[in-house]
């Protein structure tokens, strides 16, 4: 009888029917989000309850469906080295790491990235022969890469947190798409907050004031839920200040209360229990449970129903406090249309209607190809050694440690196939050409005879994305890193053999592939032609062969200050950036700056104007200039604007990224470029009054080509008022 009252009253409100359509009202989608949780909730069981704190919120015996999570930095993983999934893996479309997505510096291209990958989960999900993954996607990392010796830099957009949020917005726009009422899927973005180390993590404290907390630490985070919209995240494994980021009281009063983040806040895998084993912050597991419920935290990724269910017992935690959490779980499973009929949800079709799987279509494969040729960074090119002209070469050796395969990184799917560098080439020249390549464990002596041999040498080296080892914590070079693993060392080790390569073949070009920056010192000083990409791409080899032989112009631009020496930077544990970190404060001179990046053409900048010369809060600064693209070869320019404080230079950043475009230029032609800085982008975060403020005085426009490489200058002055 009760629940008959309640669902004729559900009827009563329902807009699309005079008849009672529904069980229960929360099945009812005219009803209002939280009518429809709350119904849910009076009708479960406490165990229900407690099993809907997994990854997996589902309760048969109601009909209430939910979904997992998947990972996805830059692809599906349904598969890959750490077999994500746990069967027989699923081939799903990947594409470069993620730093290599951000040295696209093209927001729309890392969007697209995203709705490929959101896609291919409603697919793999859907699809009666597949039903495997989740619609909650474990992406963005929107963690800040301050330091190029962090064992996931891989994972990151660098080490600017303007330009992170500027691709962390673009990813959960394409991953959860642009429909008004239903997402394609939820991005859960990783990992709240400066986890930025790897040794240590689950006992680590990372140390910072509120301004920095601010300003650059949560910045990404912060831009993703109030302007990309995602409604879940990831709490770090480390604590922040000395309190674990897994009940840290930030999560509720910043991420929900000034924020509105109502959705799923997860912890890591294993950080539960790490709150008694490594930080030693509470006595027992079920004091753990209730700081970290209470704390706000609504996903496991451990074991937690003994420590909940014994909470529970001890009157630590109520039934209502698991009410209060669940909300947030169930706000986002009726977002993804879990609790709807499928007609409702205009992406609930996917995969069902016998299309073919979405990672052998052909717009996915051109769609890997274009991403991985824009992520691809033009380091060095001395006398125009680059583009090779294939037709006047009879001889090409390709060589090094990752010349003959793709590797793939712990978070990377299967690929449904993998284009190595050598293939790549030996594709684009032809059987006509005899392309050397000794098998990566020949000895010294047949790599060199190779090179000698060769009119040039492409050499192709870097590091291995998990340590070629998928033990946890294991690395036995210096210079790798991956998860659970901080780099010891900066200098590529292979630069030995790219010194013996050069004096036996001048004509060398160096590939880099690597995830993070090298120490590449003699190889910038003496080697014609430096390429860097990172890995990953099913696409590795077609993109970098059109690159080399001149079908594609260069444009990518790093992410990250490449230091020249380890000594540049401070220590590991110190996160105060102001102390010598990113291009922002960086002290000395570095290999190569933030926002670097050659091209087979020249442009040239000119005719700055600007609609204003005083900004008010409030107001939006358009800067107007012309570009134009005076070498032969049609080409990307990248153009950045950084800003500078003129007044108090000891407390300011010596200069902000806050405006930049990717633009295509024929040989030749002009372009009238037009970009925007709003008035709040220059606001600095004041400690006393707890908010962004603009403080009044002039302001330096800088535009160029990298933060180091800038062509126009204008003073402006900013008011608060």
């Amino acid at each position: 009888m009760i629940v008959r009252s309640i669902c004729l009253i559900g009827c009563m409100l329902c807009s699309l029917s005079s008849l009672c359509q529904y069980q229960y009202p929360f099945q009812n989608p005219a009803l209002p989000a939280e009518v429809r949780i709350e119904n849910a909730l009076s009708l479960m069981t406490l165990d229900e309850k407690v099993n809907c704190l997994s990854t997996n919120p589902t309760v048969k015996r109601l009909g209430i469906r939910g979904t997992d999570h998947v990972e996805g930095l830059h692809g599906l993983a349904l598969g890959g080295p750490a077999r994500w999934g746990r069967d027989e893996p699923v081939t799903t479309t990947t594409f470069p790491q993620a730093i290599g997505l951000a040295m696209t510096w093209d927001r729309e291209a890392i969007k697209q990235v995203a709705e490929v990958e959101s896609i291919e989960a409603r697919y793999a999900f859907q699809n009666e022969e597949y039903k495997r993954g989740g619609l909650v996607v474990r992406a963005p990392n929107a963690d800040v890469a301050r330091d190029p010796r962090w064992g996931r830099t891989e994972e990151s957009y660098g080490e600017d947190a303007w330009f992170t949020a500027q691709m962390t917005v673009a990813f959960i726009e394409g991953l959860q798409g642009d429909d008004d009422t239903y997402w394609r899927t939820a991005s859960l973005m990783k990992h709240f907050l400066a986890n930025s180390n790897e040794d240590s993590r689950d006992s680590s404290s990372s140390d910072f004031n509120e301004k920095l907390f601010r300003e650059y630490y949560s910045y990404p985070f912060y831009k993703g839920i109030t302007e990309g919209g995602s409604r879940a995240f990831m709490a770090a494994y480390n604590a922040y200040n000395g309190i674990p980021m897994t009940v840290h009281p930030v999560l509720k009063e910043i991420a929900v209360k000034e924020w509105n983040q109502n959705g799923i806040i997860c912890t890591d895998g294993g950080a539960y229990q790490m709150l008694v084993n490594s930080h030693k912050y509470y006595p027992d597991l079920y004091k753990a449970a209730e700081g970290v419920i209470e704390a706000g935290i609504n996903q496991f990724l451990d074991d937690y129903k003994e420590g909940v269910y014994g909470a529970l017992a001890n009157g630590y935690l109520t039934e209502n406090d698991l009410d209060e959490v669940l909300k947030g779980v169930f706000r986002v499973m009726i977002k993804l249309g879990m609790w709807d009929v499928a007609d409702e949800n205009p992406y609930a079709a996917i995969g069902k209607n016998g299309e073919k799987e979405p990672w052998l279509s052909e717009a996915h494969r051109q769609k890997v190809l274009e991403v991985t040729k824009k992520s691809i960074v033009l380091l060095k090119n001395d006398q125009q050694m680059l583009p090779l002209k294939a037709e006047k070469l009879n001889s090409i050796a390709v060589l090094g440690s990752a010349s003959q395969d793709v590797f793939l990184d712990w978070y990377s799917g299967t690929p449904p196939y993998r284009v190595s560098p050598l293939q790549g080439i030996k594709e684009y020249v032809g059987a006509a050409k005899m392309v050397y390549a000794p098998a990566t464990d020949s000895d010294i002596e047949q790599k060199l005879d190779a090179a000698g041999k060769a009119d040039v040498a492409i050499l192709v080296v870097g590091n291995h994305p998990y340590c070629d080892d998928a033990s946890w914590k294991q690395c036995d070079t210096d210079s790798f890193g991956k998860e659970a693993v901080d780099r010891k060392s900066i200098t590529l080790e292979e630069e030995d053999l790219i010194k013996q390569v050069m004096a036996v073949n001048p004509n060398t070009v160096v590939v880099l592939a690597s995830s993070f920056p090298y120490a590449i010192n003699w190889s910038q000083q003496h080697v014609p032609a430096i390429l860097h990409m990172t890995h990953n791409s099913q696409e590795t080899g077609n993109a970098l062969a059109a690159v080399l032989f001149g079908d594609y112009n260069p444009a990518g631009r790093l992410v990250q200050t490449w230091p020249a020496a380890m000594e540049q930077l401070p220590p590991m544990m110190d996160y105060d950036i102001t102390k010598g970190r990113t291009y922002q404060y960086f002290k000395g001179e570095p290999l190569y700056p933030f926002g670097f990046g050659l091209s087979y053409s020249n442009f040239r900048y000119r005719n700055l104007k600007l609609n204003k010369k005083k900004l008010k809060k409030g107001e939006n600064l358009t800067i107007s200039f012309t570009l134009e693209n005076t070498g032969d070869f049609t080409g990307d320019e990248v153009v950045q604007v950084y800003v500078r404080y003129k007044e108090a230079q000891e407390l300011m950043p010596q200069k902000q990224l806050k405006a930049f475009q990717r633009v295509n230029l024929k040989a030749g032609a002009q372009k009238e470029i037009s970009l925007t800085i709003e008035a709040n982008d220059l606001a600095f975060w004041n400690e006393q009054a707890h908010d962004f403020v603009i403080k009044p005085g002039k302001v330096e426009l800088m535009i160029g080509s990298s933060s180091q490489d800038l062509r126009l200058f204008e003073d402006i002055t900013v008011k608060n008022k």
